[in-house]
């Protein structure tokens, strides 16, 4: 395992972490380390050792032996916050200590990729405040029991121990919470009535099911029958240890959250979208910039939104009339029609959604299979196919992407929403499989996490556009590779497509236009023919992430745009190989930046220097 650290972290962090010899000390305390990327590190590293989850979150540390992190919940007092907005100021000036000429093209990328992450949270200090901690799509209320289930590993008595050592902090962890709420609702920003219903809903079913039902000891039961170290007795009495906790730490603490939402939602209103909140607008600006890192405004999204609906529908009449679909009375008729065959829906009991999963897999590792004439890098490290917990599956989205552990020791993971059977019609699965895993954020975020000789901040995806362009670009990559062969594929591909532009429309209509939740479900109902369950859930987050939604299709289009651009200027020198490994290889990037980079591809290929 010792291998595999140095892999992932290379020798700079690794004697960062084991603070040997007067060097290292150097290069953890001095202002300016003599090494850029011991700089770049170092500011990681701290902070992810003042946040166990983190630690456990990336499981590095245990293959060397250092476990103590898995006993203890994160700090999240709202002068912590304030701290690490002070330590990124610093770190935001110190990256002007090493000189342009100094760095290599490599290290000025870190950097200008730090100085804008800096800049941006610099400006996005102001309005630290302008977010709903609980929130109906995972928010603080379902965090804990959620990343026990998925990231608290248990093979050891210890490791067990640690799990109970982490229920007692739960307490602590919620009147901390409690403090930034209060913080927040002293400055009017309080989430809007359905919000807090949603949350209030969510916490009353947590305490009201048993414990022996709570996923907390379920969990754990499954973790410990597994593990071959814990014996039969052994277990046993731990779970009669978490099923007291169960009562004595957890129910308690989340009575806090309920007792606290209850008096609120006396002060909640029905106004939905930013504009509402104190400076909301400026807000808003922010929040469209932070997640497109683009200037465009909210108008110009909206515009944008609206004619890719108008083109996208345009095509899919066409599929369906060769589909036999009547078309006269436009998309949503026909989408309705199509959508309603019974062909394209799985039985509604357990053994339906055990096929909708094991089919996702097959559709996996058949995508795997058919993408050597568009990719060179491939990721190492394996996917699987889960359910999203049931108890959070009500309001959570579709599906959603975990990524792997450092290392190796657990896959990426595809996270399938199974609450709704009608919401998973079998012509859209590939499209949802590509996505969230093969070539989609599978392949973008697992790349990432393995590059070698690049500092942590080019691992870890921070730019919503280029992630999430990326996964929707992959959606057209993969059809346009024959690996969506029928026309049910194609609607499914540009179902997803047409969402994600209504989302540039309902987006900047709730907190620009000013749009109730009732006009915005409407819109999307008529210009989607999505489950109005899926629709009711997907405006609801988009009130509670404003300006989120937008990243998918502006990054889409500008990787598309710089596509064009390269196979325009290279000609028979364009490889779509290439281009890939050039928009994987460098991490999550702004998309101004993502275009510098594939500007210089494009003059060093020209150049006969594809590697310069």
């Amino acid at each position: 395992m010792i291998k595999k650290i140095l892999k992932w972290f290379g020798i700079t962090v690794l004697v960062l972490l084991v603070g040997a010899g007067s060097f290292a000390a150097h290069e953890w305390y001095a202002d300016k380390p003599f090494m850029f990327r011991a700089y770049m590190d170092r500011a990681l590293v701290k902070i992810a050792f003042r946040n166990p989850e983190t630690l456990t979150s990336l499981g590095f540390l245990e293959s060397m032996g250092i476990n103590g992190h898995n006993a203890h919940l994160d700090d999240v007092h709202p002068d912590r916050t304030d701290e690490l907005f002070e330590e990124l100021r610093a770190f935001g000036e110190g990256l002007h200590q090493y000189d342009d000429e100094d760095l290599d093209a490599s290290q000025r990328l870190t950097k200008d990729i730090a100085l804008y992450l800096t800049s941006m949270l610099e400006d996005a200090e102001a309005y630290r405040y302008h977010n709903y901690p609980a929130n109906q799509m995972g928010g603080i209320q379902s965090a804990f029991p959620s990343f026990m289930d998925s990231s608290h590993q248990v093979n050891t008595v210890e490791d067990a121990e640690n799990y109970l050592s982490r229920m007692s902090e739960l307490p602590r962890k919620h009147e901390q919470y409690l403090l930034g709420l209060k913080l927040r609702e002293s400055r009017d920003i309080i989430p809007p009535r359905f919000v807090i219903d949603r949350v209030l809903e969510q916490m009353r079913d947590f305490v009201a099911t048993a414990p022996q039902e709570n996923i907390l000891y379920t969990s754990l039961a499954e973790k410990l029958d597994a593990a071959e170290e814990i014996d039969e007795t052994t277990a046993e009495e731990l779970l009669g240890r978490v099923e007291a906790s169960i009562n004595e730490n957890i129910y308690p603490a989340y009575d806090l959250f309920i007792n606290y939402f209850s008096e609120l939602e006396a002060k909640a209103g029905n106004d939905h979208g930013f504009w509402h909140l104190p400076d909301g607008d400026a807000a808003y600006k922010l929040a469209l910039r932070f997640f497109t890192t683009t200037d465009y405004t909210a108008d110009e999204i909206h515009e944008i939104g609206l004619a890719e609906v108008e083109r996208i529908q345009a095509e899919m009449l066409n599929i369906f009339a060769m589909e036999g679909v009547d078309i006269s009375q436009g998309y949503t008729e026909a989408m309705d029609a199509y959508s309603s065959r019974p062909e394209f829906y799985y039985e509604d009991s357990d053994e339906g959604r055990q096929q909708i999963l094991d089919d996702y897999q097959v559709m996996l590792d058949e995508l795997d299979a058919g993408l050597d004439d568009a990719f060179r890098i491939r990721p190492k490290a394996g996917i699987e196919v889960v359910r999203i917990p049931e108890f959070r599956e009500k309001t959570a989205p579709g599906a959603y992407y975990e990524q792997p552990s450092l290392d190796g020791t657990r896959p990426g993971r595809f996270y399938a929403n199974l609450y709704d059977i009608k919401a998973t019609p079998k012509f859209g699965m590939r499209t949802l499989a590509v996505h969230e895993g093969i070539p989609g954020h599978h392949f973008q975020i697992a790349i990432a996490l393995e590059l070698e000789g690049v500092p942590l901040i080019r691992r870890f995806g921070l730019f919503t556009a280029y992630v999430e362009g990326w996964a929707l670009y992959a959606e057209r990559v993969a059809w346009e590779l024959g690996l969506m062969p029928t026309n049910a594929d194609n609607i499914g591909r540009l179902t997803a497509e047409l969402f994600r532009a209504v989302r540039l429309v309902v987006d900047t209509g709730i907190h620009h236009k000013r749009w109730t939740r009732e006009e915005a479900i409407d819109y999307m109902l008529a210009n989607t023919g999505m489950a109005e369950s899926d629709v009711v859930s997907e405006i609801e987050r988009y009130i509670v992430l404003p300006g989120q939604a937008t990243a998918y299709k502006v990054g889409m289009m500008k990787i598309l745009e710089l596509r064009e651009h390269a196979m325009n200027e290279l000609g028979d020198k364009f490889d779509l190989r290439d281009f890939h490994d050039v928009v994987l290889k460098n991490g999550a990037v702004p998309l101004d930046i993502l275009e510098r980079i594939v500007n210089d591809y494009i003059d060093a290929t020209r150049s006969g220097k594809p590697d310069a």
